[in-house]
C-alpha cells in the first residue's frame, strides 16, 4: 500500500496555542483543548504534538497534510469530517465516536481505538492502521475497501454491515472478533490466522464440533 503523507519541518511552522477558526502551517504542543466544540474547522499543514482534546466535538471541517502525535481524543466526537494525507501516531481514541468521516491517505500508527465507534466511515484512498488497539469497538455501515489493518488487536471488535473487500489483516489478532463472515469477503490473511478464522466460522454458523 502506498500512502501520501505530509513531510513537515517544525522550523517552518508557527507556534500556536489557540485554535480560532482553523490552523495553517501551525505547530501546537501540549495544548489543553478538552471539551472544545468546533464547527467547520480547517487545519492544514500543521503538527499537533501531545495535548488533551478529550471530550471534544468536531463537526464538519477537515484535517489536511497534518501530523498528530501523542494526542488524547478520548471520548471525542468527530462528525462529517474529512481527514486527508495525515499521519496520526501514538494517540488515544478510547471511546471516540467517528460518524460520516471520510478518510484518504491516512496512517494511524500505534494508536488506541478501544471502545471506539465507527459509523458510516468511508475511505476514498489508502488508509492503514498499524500496531493499533481496536478492541471492544463497534464499526457499522463502514465502506473501507482495501484498508490495511496490520498487526492490530481486533479482539471483541464488532463489525456490522461493513465493506472491507481487499483489506489486509495480516498479523492482526482476530480472536474474539465479532462479525458476519460476509464482512470478511475478499480480505487477506496470513496462514497463522486460519485457526481464528475457523473459530469465527464455527461461531457464525452455530456449528457443533465433536471428537467422538
Amino acid at each position: 500500500m502506498r500512502i501520501l503523507l505530509p513531510d513537515l519541518d517544525p522550523d517552518d511552522l508557527d507556534r500556536v496555542t489557540e485554535m480560532a477558526d482553523g490552523l495553517t502551517e501551525a505547530l501546537v504542543e501540549g495544548a489543553s483543548w478538552r471539551g472544545v466544540r468546533v464547527e467547520d474547522c480547517r487545519i492544514r499543514g500543521s503538527r499537533i504534538a501531545g495535548g488533551d482534546l478529550s471530550e471534544s466535538t468536531w463537526e464538519a471541517g477537515s484535517l489536511y497534510g497534518c501530523e498528530i502525535t501523542r494526542a488524547d481524543f478520548s471520548g471525542a466526537a468527530l462528525v462529517g469530517m474529512t481527514i486527508e494525507r495525515c499521519a496520526i501516531t501514538g494517540s488515544r481514541f478510547t471511546g471516540t465516536r467517528l460518524t460520516d468521516v471520510r478518510l484518504k491517505d491516512v496512517l494511524f500508527e500505534g494508536c488506541r481505538f478501544d471502545y471506539a465507534t465507527f459509523q458510516r466511515v468511508t475511505s476514498a484512498g489508502s488508509v492503514a492502521f498499524t500496531d493499533c488497539t481496536l478492541t471492544h469497538g463497534t464499526w457499522s455501515t463502514c465502506r473501507l475497501p482495501g484498508i490495511a489493518l496490520r498487526s492490530c488487536d481486533l479482539a471483541d471488535l464488532e463489525l456490522g454491515a461493513c465493506q472491507l473487500d481487499g483489506a489486509d489483516l495480516r498479523g492482526s489478532r482476530l480472536h474474539g472478533l465479532k462479525t458476519p463472515l460476509d464482512n470478511l469477503s475478499g480480505v487477506t490473511l496470513a496462514e497463522g490466522q486460519l485457526p481464528d478464522l475457523t473459530q469465527l466460522a464455527v461461531d457464525a454458523l452455530g456449528l457443533t464440533v465433536r471428537n467422538d
